[in-house]
């Protein structure tokens, strides 16, 4: 039996990882992660930016450490995974790759070429909280809106599955691999004013401080009140601060269902714990909407039936660098850029702002947040500027919020904009 290649995408953790215990059952396994060369966003700003390259890096030396612990390696690699893998299998006289699948029109991109370069791919769902057959639907049918895709899961009651724990060990690696040494990491950005520190043990990188992270969380009660607190506009208790683990894949929802569920066994149910549930939800939605629909939601249009929007480069240009003149928006802005961190309640006001105050096309400012969120995830990310824009799923046709009314509501003391009204 040949080597296998186990891919690592956006699931850098052992834990509840069910396309690597797939890859196990072979004679051979490498580990390996690539890092893509930079791109441009096609609107004149890198894809990754340094708080999103400093976070993985930091998932990544926590996943090397894993890997080592239980007999084997992590090989990090600079280059399109097109490229890369089929020459790396070479190597190594492997012949098959194992990853997780990635509905997103590039990732399936990359799979397919992949396949091409004559590489056997086997592809594992494993991102979402329910699993798609698991839905009591056919993916083409997936409700349009997200109420009655919540509405048919309560109703019929499919549960998730257990999470299943990280292997005690690994298959031997490939004898014909040379180990390499990883690229030089980005530094984390050291900003006391985020709301998501990375800089700081408790909000790294790695999987053991996801974990670390959601258990201390329980610990002291918050699910109970994270609906009154989650649209507040800065600080670490506010809400669960999950996003950037459950995006690099550093933590997986069904653990954080199955450890939520713990909570709520010895301290109750609340409408708080139960919000927590229903963002994991939001966050499935989005990843079958592009299941179901894949490169239409990257085209202008999105689902809807509306022209390519406007763009006012130079309104875009002051908006992204928190020049707008609009204090809140410009704080945001501000925080987005120093600590790639940005609570939901302004991210919603940031984009409603870009694309209806500014005239700015959607696609620049979803890939602005591309660039500059710690807690980037393609679906969450196309999905949520397209409700905004009115080009997705909102049953409303888009949502333009006030940003006075927005200040007077969620920052009445003005405390959050003075915090950020310098760099």
């Amino acid at each position: 039996m040949s080597a296998t290649l186990y891919w690592l995408r956006q699931d850098l953790r052992l834990d509840d990882n069910p396309a690597l215990l797939a890859a196990c059952g072979c004679a051979a396994l490498l580990p390996v992660y690539c890092h893509r060369p930079a791109r441009d966003s096609g609107w004149d700003f890198p894809r990754l930016g340094r708080h999103r390259a400093a976070f993985i890096g930091q998932a990544l030396d926590s996943l090397r450490a894993a890997l080592s612990s239980r007999g084997s390696a992590l090989c990090e690699l600079q280059g399109l995974p097109e490229i890369v893998l089929p020459a790396l299998a070479r190597e190594v006289g492997a012949d098959r790759v194992v990853c997780e699948r990635i509905a997103a029109p590039e990732e399936e991109a990359e799979a397919l070429a992949l396949r091409q370069a004559g590489l056997q791919v086997c592809e594992i769902w494993q991102s979402s909280l329910f699993l798609p057959e698991q839905l009591p639907f056919a993916i083409e049918r997936l409700p349009p809106v997200f109420t009655a895709f919540r509405r048919a899961l309560e109703q019929t009651g499919p549960q998730p599955l257990p999470p299943q724990d990280a292997p005690a060990a690994l298959p031997p690696l490939p004898a014909g691999w040379t180990p390499r040494e990883p690229p030089a990491r980005t530094p984390a950005a050291i900003e006391p004013r985020s709301s998501f520190p990375y800089h700081l043990p408790a909000c790294h990188g790695g999987e053991a401080a996801a974990r670390a992270h959601f258990q201390q969380y329980l610990s002291r009660g918050l699910p109970h009140r994270y609906k009154a607190t989650r649209d507040r506009l800065y600080g670490v208790d506010f809400s669960s601060k999950l996003s950037p683990w459950l995006a690099s894949g550093a933590l997986s929802p069904r653990r954080v269902w199955q450890m939520l569920k713990a909570f709520e066994a010895r301290h109750g149910a609340s409408e708080g714990s139960g919000w927590i549930g229903f963002e994991l939800l939001w966050r499935d939605y989005f990843r079958f909407l592009h299941l179901r629909h894949g490169p239409r939601l990257y085209h202008a249009a999105g689902l809807s039936a509306l022209p390519p929007p406007a763009h006012d480069a130079a309104a875009f240009q002051r908006w992204r660098k928190g020049e707008t003149g609009q204090p809140l928006v410009d704080a945001a802005m501000r925080e987005l850029s120093a600590s790639g961190y940005l609570s939901n309640r302004l991210r919603q006001v940031a984009a409603s702002y870009l694309i209806y105050e500014c005239g700015g096309d959607w696609r620049a400012g979803a890939a602005w947040f591309e660039s500059q969120l710690i807690d980037y995830d393609a679906c969450s990310n196309q999905g949520n500027w397209l409700y905004i824009a009115g080009r997705g799923t909102d049953p409303r046709g888009g949502r333009r919020f006030n940003p006075e009314r927005q200040a007077a509501e969620h920052d009445a003391q003005g405390r959050y904009r003075a915090l950020w009204s310098t760099t």
